[in-house]
């Protein structure tokens, strides 16, 4: 999948995309638990929740992306969401 590969990568797929998949909610999930006071105290949460993600969590990540990867390309680049 890529410029040089056999497949075309399609041009902002979220389902491919990890900050989509996965940090964003789990950011806004921690972030928003209890709302923040300030804006600077949002700030803070936000950087003490990236901070806290853990190697663990970006292997599953990984391994969450090759699934869609695979995903997608048994739906020949097209939608393969009903597939996950």
């Amino acid at each position: 999948i890529g410029r040089e590969g056999s497949h075309q990568w399609p041009p902002r797929s979220p389902d491919l995309t990890p900050l989509d998949f996965f940090l964003w909610g789990y950011v806004k999930d921690k972030v928003m638990f209890e709302l923040p006071t300030t804006k600077e105290n949002m700030k803070q949460r936000i950087r003490d929740t990236c901070a806290s993600v853990t190697p663990k969590m970006l292997t599953n990540v990984r391994t969450t992306l090759m699934f869609r990867a695979n995903k997608c390309l048994q739906a020949r680049g097209g939608h393969f969401e009903h597939l996950i």
